[in-house]
């Protein structure tokens, strides 16, 4: 008996329905509220290249909150403040590759490092060099001796508001001292909006020199903090005192640095040494006096 063949199955028409253009009027191509919605999640570069297609999508990549969004997003900080300028100009001045040696000093810089930002909300910031948690803040009648007996101070009458962390490599002789042939790390922030204003632009502000420390022993590593001091305490702040979750290893040579929301630090192993030279420095503002810029710099001695 021979075997019985498979029926095949027969090929049916697609059953799909038909494409008509009443789809087409259903999108609206030129949606305002979308595009400025995607427009959200582009990078800078891609926003630019988007609103030179046409007046109508440079109108809407223009608008405050996507700049806004776009600048607080990569960034990595909380809407912390009110700003005086365009979002698109804080973008761009965070964003240019451009940073303060680029403005002072420029051939004594060598190289740098953007850390990344974080916010100052009340006006009132703590220094330190050991990034060890203090268990109460210094009180000394000046800044000087705030600084001999704790290697740490309190900086009142700051900017609030994003500001911005860098780590330079410097050549000396920016310290000042003879003895120095070498180079200094320099802890470096700004408030988001300092690059923007006419006074640092004409160079009519300065960094003043408001304070040194010399520890004349072998140090480990160089290392330094800034933080929001109502958040001094906080568990996010927390995480940079647990220095063995973000630092090299004793071997390791190359700068680390870590910032959190309200605070920034560095830290530097060092081979042999004989110490260390720190020195703090501010920029005020020549229209309200707050303080908006600190260095904190650090030599071998």
């Amino acid at each position: 008996m021979g075997k019985r063949l498979r029926g095949a199955k027969s090929i049916c028409c697609c059953a799909s329905p038909r494409f008509t253009s009443s789809f087409i009027s259903s999108f609206s191509w030129h949606e305002e509220d979308i595009w400025t919605e995607i427009a959200k999640y582009l990078d800078g570069k891609s926003l630019v290249m988007l609103a030179a297609t046409s007046k109508w999508f440079l109108r809407v990549v223009m608008d405050e909150s996507v700049w806004k969004f776009a600048c607080l997003r990569d960034l990595q900080v909380p809407d912390c403040s009110e700003t005086a300028f365009k979002w698109i100009n804080l973008y761009a001045s965070a964003f240019g590759g451009s940073h303060s040696y680029d403005f002072r000093q420029k051939e004594k810089h060598i190289d740098w490092m953007r850390i990344g930002a974080f916010c100052i909300n009340s006006s009132d910031a703590f220094l330190m060099e050991n990034l060890i948690c203090p268990s109460k803040l210094p009180k000394e009648d000046t800044m000087q001796n705030m600084l001999n007996s704790y290697g740490s101070c309190v900086l009142h009458n700051i900017k609030t508001g994003i500001w911005i962390a860098d780590l330079q490599l410097v050549r000396c002789p920016v310290c000042d001292l003879n003895t120095c042939d070498g180079t200094m790390q320099v802890l470096d922030v700004r408030h988001v909006e300092l690059f923007l204003t006419e006074g640092y632009q004409t160079g009519s502000w300065e960094y003043k020199l408001i304070g040194s420390h010399d520890i004349r022993k072998h140090s480990d590593s160089a290392s330094g903090g800034i933080f929001d001091i109502k958040y001094l305490k906080s568990p996010s702040t927390a995480e940079l005192f647990n220095l063995k979750s973000w630092v090299g290893s004793p071997n390791d040579w190359q700068p680390k640095a870590m910032v959190t929301y309200h605070a920034v630090a560095i830290n530097t192993n060092l081979q042999e040494n004989e110490g260390l030279h720190i020195k703090y420095h501010v920029m005020t503002s020549g229209d309200t006096g707050e303080i908006v810029s600190i260095r904190i710099s650090q030599q071998l001695l």
